[in-house]
């Protein structure tokens, strides 16, 4: 009685219940309900491995795409910082200084090989997403659209994103 008891409070305090509870003998189970009971426990781990492959490659799919979204951030960071350098030499080819044009030549091809684009807008229809007009005109002809005259400081596009808006004057 006495054990009886200490495997009930056990039981209580533990939530594992007595072991013969749990387990058949091996002796009183039939051959076919041991492999159905084996075969469902294979499944059980099957289904189990199974799902923890499938979440290691969403997991390493996941960092892949994190890491070069990283790597990309970071580059448009240093080529942002690079525009004022971009500005300036566009400035001394505008003022005529001998020896600037092919450093920004040079500049521009390699970082157009990286994923920089100049936004070529000059002629074109005026679109707020890729420029700011600071300076309007009014149009010659009624009812016509916005047409950029001339860019004042080049915008630049970089992976797709626009990394930073022309100034331009338009008309219309």
């Amino acid at each position: 009685m006495d054990e009886e008891f200490a495997d009930e409070i056990a039981e209580e305090i533990t939530g594992i219940p007595d072991q013969q509870e749990v387990a058949t003998p091996i002796e009183e189970l039939s051959i076919e309900s041991l492999v159905e009971q084996l075969t469902k426990e294979r499944d059980e781990f099957k289904d189990m491995a199974l799902r923890v492959q499938a979440e290691f490659e969403n997991f390493r799919k996941r960092s892949a795409v994190q890491q070069i979204d990283e790597v990309d951030r970071n580059t448009g960071r240093l080529v942002e910082g690079l525009l004022a350098v971009l500005d300036a030499c566009e400035a001394a080819v505008v003022h005529d200084l001998n020896g600037v044009e092919p450093i920004l030549s040079s500049l521009l091809l390699a970082l157009n090989k990286q994923g920089l684009e100049v936004l070529e807008l000059q002629d074109t229809v005026f679109d707020p997403s890729l420029a700011e007009a600071v300076v309007h005109e009014a149009a010659d002809i009624e009812n016509s659209e916005t047409i950029v005259t001339e860019v004042l400081r080049t915008g630049y596009r970089w992976k797709g994103r626009v990394l930073r808006a022309a100034m331009v004057k338009v008309k219309g």
